[in-house]
């Protein structure tokens, strides 16, 4: 990583243990309902191949245009960790690194993101905080959704 790069952190807390937190994270069908997803848009595809050395390609469809959310897994141990280089086509760089570590909390998980950016994109800094914490939340409202139906 360059000397010029920002980091920045987002918390979550999960009522579930961290492997059903790491495995929702890479199944591509649960991925979509809340991955890169926003509130006026809604993703349309996405790619998961969960490997070190696999990629992700994630296409969220929003009034603006379809946005291109793309990277590489560079470490992956479940149920606690996994890096991954990350891209916004339209800003492609490969300075960006995510970081994922979740741990046990009580009988849930806690998620720790971390973000490593350009320092060029210092600009974007809380609007890309901003949205990694829907990210977050939005896995949040989909294993709470997962919870019910399992034992609703």
């Amino acid at each position: 990583m360059p000397a010029s790069t920002i980091k920045l952190h987002v918390s979550h807390t999960y009522r579930v243990p961290p492997a059903v937190v790491y495995d929702a994270w890479l199944n591509p069908e649960i991925a979509r309902r809340f991955l890169f997803a926003t509130d006026d848009g809604h993703v349309i595809r996405a790619d998961i191949d969960p490997r070190v050395g696999g990629r992700f390609f994630v296409v969220d469809r929003r009034p603006t245009g379809d946005a291109f959310h793309q990277g590489v897994f560079l470490e992956l141990k479940r149920p606690q960790r996994m890096v991954f280089s990350f891209s916004v086509e339209e800003h492609d760089h490969n300075c960006d690194r995510v970081e994922i570590n979740i741990e046990p909390l009580g009988g849930g998980s806690r998620l720790t993101l971390t973000h490593e950016m350009c320092a060029e994109w210092a600009e974007h800094e809380e609007k890309t905080r901003r949205g990694w914490a829907h990210v977050v939340e939005g896995l949040g409202r989909e294993l709470e959704q997962q919870q019910f139906k399992a034992t609703g």
